[in-house]
C-alpha cells in the first residue's frame, strides 16, 4: 500500500492489502506443521509494526 503523508488509504488499497494477507495466511497454511508457528510469528511482528506505525503519525492534539 502506498501511502503519503497524512492521507488515509483508499478502500482499493486495504482491499489490495486484504488479498496480499490471505494469501499469504494460505502459503503459510500450506507449510508443514513445524514452520507455520515462526511463519505466523513473522505476519504478527509486521502487522504489529505497521499498526503501531501508524500511531506514530497521526497528528496528536
Amino acid at each position: 500500500m502506498t501511502d503519503s503523508g497524512d492521507e488515509e488509504p483508499t478502500a482499493d488499497a486495504i482491499e489490495l492489502d486484504s488479498n496480499s494477507l490471505l494469501s499469504r495466511l494460505r502459503v503459510i497454511e500450506d507449510q508443514p506443521l513445524e514452520s507455520r508457528a515462526a511463519a505466523f510469528a513473522r505476519v504478527h511482528d509486521t502487522l504489529q509494526r505497521r499498526l503501531e506505525g501508524g500511531d506514530s503519525t497521526a497528528s496528536r492534539g
